[in-house]
């Protein structure tokens, strides 16, 4: 459905679109492990699928598809799972895209880590923003950089993206 509106949005009079799509139950503070195995077959092949659309429709290079939620998860096991925690990981995909990278440090982990991002409990800090995921995003969505700061206000405090500092996201 997401695809055939985008590809009726120029008779829709839509110069751009965005679209919200749940999939929810990923709150696996029980059953981790087959849980989110199973979850993660199902997104893929829906991406895998999605992408696969675009490409047959010729829309590919107009839509850019990401992942986020409300909440990241600890690294440690609360016995069957794991509890909510700060980070979390986010998928960017699309033609546009500049693919194959891992944004952010990836964090020290094991029993002699000296890690000043470790609160403990399994939860880090993050080391990049949802608000410099979503300021890349909304410069490839056409927001001019001088209003970034404006409809995110922490930005200022991990990144100048005003100032060209970028994620590097996209090509």
């Amino acid at each position: 459905m997401v695809a055939k509106t985008i590809a009726a949005s120029e008779r829709l009079g839509h110069e751009q679109q965005t679209f919200f799509v749940r999939y929810i139950g990923w709150d696996h503070h029980d059953e981790l492990l087959a849980n989110h195995a199973r979850m993660l077959r199902i997104l893929s092949e829906a991406l895998r699928a999605f992408q696969a659309t675009l490409d047959d429709m010729g829309l590919a290079d107009r839509v850019v598809t990401f992942t986020g939620s409300d909440f990241g998860r600890t690294l440690t096991s609360n016995g069957n799972g794991t509890d909510h925690g700060w980070g979390g990981n986010t998928l960017v995909m699309g033609n546009a895209v500049k693919g194959g990278q891992i944004l952010g440090d990836y964090p020290e982990l094991g029993l002699a880590s000296d890690n000043a991002l470790d609160v403990g409990d399994g939860v880090l800090i993050p080391t990049t923003s949802t608000d410099q995921l979503y300021a890349d995003l909304s410069l490839w969505f056409g927001v001019q950089p001088s209003a970034l700061n404006t409809l995110f206000p922490n930005l200022n405090r991990f990144a100048d993206v005003a100032g060209g500092e970028r994620l590097g996201l996209f090509t």
